[in-house]
């Protein structure tokens, strides 16, 4: 079956459809930038806009080139058993990278694409139910499973959900075990056209590590980051900020972004491994509000280790009970100095947590 792309409610196109063609009047402004970059892609464009998220610095746009997004396409098909002819749900923002390569796997390996809008529940007012494949946010994924959980029979029809743009949550990852379908992490960026590994988080083959795709290859710097060569992340080779235990050429453990190591009185900290620990603190007490953990300056210390909640008030016993609950998991340098609470934590603009902008917010406090 050729490419085709379904614009609920009741708009089916197909590549022919789409060449030389203008968008239909009735598509709407987000569907028109779709039925565009479909259009440049038929139409063998060969370098490519695409936005980073902004989760570690300002958002930036960069050029792709087309054997990049083909062999990034082609080595996910490898990896999860994806064929000419299989049905995708599109439920990311296809502005972004994760949600535009879903359409260029689409165009590359001739899948049958239903576009929806970005929501917390794709399968909201969603008629059509059978999929062979998705890509998510774990917001979504946990919101069908609360929500919906009719649609586990549908999920499990899939060859594999891929979930990434944030950390799953332990919670999310419990609730993944009633799943059959394979479910995965991904690592990647958008100088990598979407993922380079992918880490299966359900069933007996779940894993703690990544897996590379195809035709990648890894090692690690001397500070002990990332370095990747990879069809998709063009002819250099990809110098990361990403600490990470390398376990073999094909597997590694994500440990953190090297330019979130703080030294807090001498003693270096890395701010993913404090936010795991808080993470299972706050699931062993069944709260679930999400959080971060951040440095601010300070006199004394240098850099002053602090977690900031999305919780408007948070009263000093609670603050307590959280620093004995932390005290399990973390040495007394790790524990974080203060707590703070903000109503609405702010986010990039693809919904990530953005640790800096939280940081200047409570700096100016």
């Amino acid at each position: 079956m050729p490419f085709q792309i379904f614009f609920s409610p009741n708009r089916l196109y197909t590549k022919l459809d789409i060449l030389g063609n203008s968008a239909p009047s009735d598509l709407t402004e987000t569907e028109k930038r779709i039925w565009l970059f479909c259009q440049d892609w038929y139409g063998g464009r060969f370098l490519f806009p695409f936005q980073t998220s902004g989760s570690t610095g300002q958002p930036q746009s960069i050029e792709v080139g087309r054997p990049q997004l083909e062999s990034s396409a082609k080595a996910t098909a490898q990896a999860v058993g994806l064929q000419t002819g299989n049905r995708a749900l599109v439920a990311l923002n296809t502005d972004f990278t994760a949600g535009k390569m879903m359409l260029v796997r689409g165009m590359v390996l001739g899948l049958s694409l239903t576009v929806v809008p970005p929501s917390a529940n794709p399968f909201l007012n969603l008629s059509e139910t059978n999929f062979d494949f998705t890509a998510l946010v774990p917001l979504q994924l946990q919101t069908i499973l609360e929500e919906m959980p009719e649609k586990i029979a549908v999920l499990n029809r899939m060859k594999a959900i891929l979930v990434g743009g944030a950390p799953v949550s332990r919670a999310l990852e419990m609730a993944l075990q009633v799943l059959s379908c394979p479910v995965y992490a991904t690592f990647g960026m958008t100088e990598t056209v979407s993922h380079i590994a992918l880490q299966r988080l359900n069933g007996a083959e779940k894993q703690d590590f990544f897996q590379t795709l195809p035709n990648v290859k890894i090692g690690t710097d001397e500070r002990g980051c990332l370095i990747i060569e990879a069809p998709m992340a063009g002819r250099e080779l990809l110098l990361t900020n990403d600490l990470v235990e390398l376990i073999s050429h094909t597997k590694f453990r994500w440990l953190g972004r090297v330019d979130n190591v703080i030294n807090s009185g001498g003693v270096k900290i890395q701010l993913e491994k404090i936010e795991k620990a808080v993470e299972k603190a706050f699931f062993e007490e069944k709260l679930n509000f999400r959080f971060l953990v951040t440095a601010l300056v300070d006199a004394k210390l240098g850099q002053k280790l602090v977690l900031i909640v999305e919780k408007k008030e948070i009263t000093e016993n609670e603050k307590s009970v959280w620093r004995k609950n932390f005290a399990q998991y973390l040495s007394p340098y790790e524990i974080p100095k203060e707590v703070f609470g903000l109503e609405k934590l702010a986010e990039t603009a693809t919904g990530k947590i953005d640790r800096r902008k939280n940081t200047e917010i409570i700096e100016k406090l």
